[in-house]
C-alpha cells in the first residue's frame, strides 16, 4: 500500500517531532498558546545542537498532515490511503462499540459527571493506550495522561513496507482493538503479544487510531520524558521504545488538546509521592481521574502511592472495582456515588468487597442503574461505576 500524503522528506533524520530547528539550551516554551499553564522544556541534543538528533527510530513525518494521514490510515477512516478491507473491517469494530457502549457512555457521562468533564485535565493511570474511554467519559479535557507498562516502539517506515508486511500490521492492530471494542477493556497480555506481533508494536498505532476515529486532528507527536522536578522534556530517542510521548492534536471543534503517555511502573518500588512522576501530573492541579480494568493491584499495598495519590490529589474519580478499594474511598472522606449492581468481580480475581456489596445492597450511597458494562464487568446487569468526589 502506497501512501501518497508521505513524502520522503517526511521520514528523514528528525524522527518523532521532527523538527530540524536550533533552539538555545533549556529554552522554555509552551506547547500551545491555547492551553496555558504546562511548558514542556526542549532538550538540547549533544553534539551539533540539532534537537532531537537520534530520534529517528520513530518514524512518525513532522508535517500535520502526514501524520494525521497515517492516523487516519490505520483507524480505516473513508478517504484515507487505507484498504477498502481495512475500512470495512474498522468500521464494524467501530460500530460495535457504538452500539454497545459509546453512545450509553457519553449520554450517562453528560448526565452523571459534569462537573468533573469540565476539569482541564484528566489523569488515567494503568490505562495502557486506553485514550477511546478517556475520550468518551471526558471529552472537553484539554490535557490527558496516560500511562502503562506497554512501550512507545517506533512506527514502521510505511514507504518501504511491502504489502504483506503492511496487511498483517493493520491485522494485529484489529486485532489488539477488538477486545476493548467489544467488551470494553484490553486484555493486556493479548494486547501485548498482538502488538508486538508484526512491526507495527508498541502503543502508538493504537493512540493514532482512536484519536482519528474520536474525530481529533494529529498535528505532532513528540518523544518526551519527565526530568527531576516533574518537568516533560522533549527529548531524543534512545533505542529501542521511547520513554514517553506527546500527541498534540485539535478537537473536532478546533480547540487544541495534548496527550500524554508514559511508559511508567506505578508500583511504590518506581511511582514515589514525591517522585517526578506524579509531581508532574501534580502539576495539573487537581486533575480528574479514570480508573478501569486495572487489575486490582491498588488493592495490594505495594501499589498504595499512586492509590493515596488518586484520594487525596484529585478533584474526582470514575472507577470500576479494580481500581481504589472501597473501603480507601470512604475513609478518605470522599462523597460517593454507585451507579450499576455490584455483585462481586469476575472469578479470575480473588478481590471481592463485600463491603461494597452491601453499600449497594443498603442504598448507602446514591447512584442509579446503567445500561452498559464497564470494565471487567461489562454485563450492565453486574456493572459498578464509583463516583468519588472531594467534598
Amino acid at each position: 500500500m502506497k501512501l501518497s500524503l508521505l513524502p520522503c522528506c517526511c521520514f528523514g533524520v528528525a524522527g518523532l517531532l521532527l523538527s530540524s530547528c536550533k533552539l538555545p539550551p533549556e529554552e522554555i516554551r509552551p506547547v500551545s498558546g491555547a492551553l496555558p499553564g504546562l511548558t514542556v522544556r526542549r532538550a538540547e541534543a549533544a553534539s551539533g545542537g540539532n534537537l532531537f538528533r537520534g530520534a529517528q527510530e520513530l518514524n512518525v513525518p513532522h508535517r500535520s498532515a502526514a501524520i494525521n494521514e497515517v492516523a487516519r490510515m490505520l483507524a480505516g477512516l473513508p478517504g484515507s490511503s487505507a484498504s477498502a478491507f481495512h475500512q470495512q473491517q474498522m468500521q464494524a469494530l467501530w460500530q460495535q462499540h457504538e452500539q454497545s457502549r459509546g453512545q450509553k457512555v457519553r449520554a450517562w457521562a453528560a448526565t452523571e459527571i459534569g462537573d468533573l468533564q469540565r476539569q482541564n485535565n484528566l489523569f488515567y493511570p494503568f490505562s495502557g493506550p486506553d485514550y477511546l474511554f478517556a475520550h468518551e467519559l471526558f471529552p472537553q479535557a484539554d490535557t490527558y495522561i496516560l500511562c502503562g507498562l506497554e512501550p512507545a516502539e517506533p512506527l514502521p517506515d510505511l514507504r518501504v513496507l511491502s504489502a504483506g508486511d503492511m496487511a498483517a500490521g493493520l491485522d494485529s492492530l484489529r486485532t489488539a482493538l477488538s477486545t476493548i471494542m467489544s467488551a470494553g477493556y484490553f486484555i493486556t497480555t493479548d494486547m501485548r503479544r498482538d502488538l508486538q506481533a508484526t512491526q507495527f508494536r508498541g502503543v502508538l498505532p493504537v493512540l493514532l487510531t482512536f484519536l482519528a476515529r474520536t474525530g481529533a486532528h494529529v498535528e505532532s507527536v513528540d518523544v518526551v520524558q519527565i526530568d527531576g522536578t516533574g518537568t516533560p522534556v522533549l527529548t531524543t530517542a534512545t533505542t529501542g521504545a521511547a520513554p514517553g510521548l506527546m500527541i498534540r492534536f485539535r478537537s473536532g471543534s478546533g480547540g487544541f488538546k495534548r496527550l500524554f503517555y508514559f511508559r511508567q511502573d506505578l508500583s511504590n518500588d518506581s511511582t514515589h509521592l514525591d517522585g517526578s512522576f506524579l509531581a508532574f501530573v501534580a502539576k495539573q492541579g487537581y486533575p480528574s481521574a479514570l480508573v478501569k480494568s486495572a487489575s486490582y493491584l491498588m488493592h495490594d499495598e505495594a501499589f498504595s502511592n499512586v492509590r493515596q495519590f488518586l484520594t487525596q490529589r484529585t478533584r474526582g474519580l470514575i472507577q470500576d472495582p479494580s481500581g481504589v478499594p472501597y473501603r480507601s474511598l470512604v475513609n478518605s472522606g470522599l462523597s460517593l456515588h454507585l451507579y450499576g449492581n455490584y455483585q462481586g468481580t469476575l472469578s479470575l480475581f480473588s478481590q471481592q468487597q463485600p463491603d461494597l456489596m452491601q453499600a449497594y445492597q443498603n442504598g448507602l450511597h446514591p447512584g442509579s442503574n446503567v445500561n452498559f458494562g464497564f470494565g471487567y464487568l461489562y454485563k450492565p446487569e453486574r456493572t459498578c461505576i464509583m463516583v468519588a468526589r472531594r467534598p
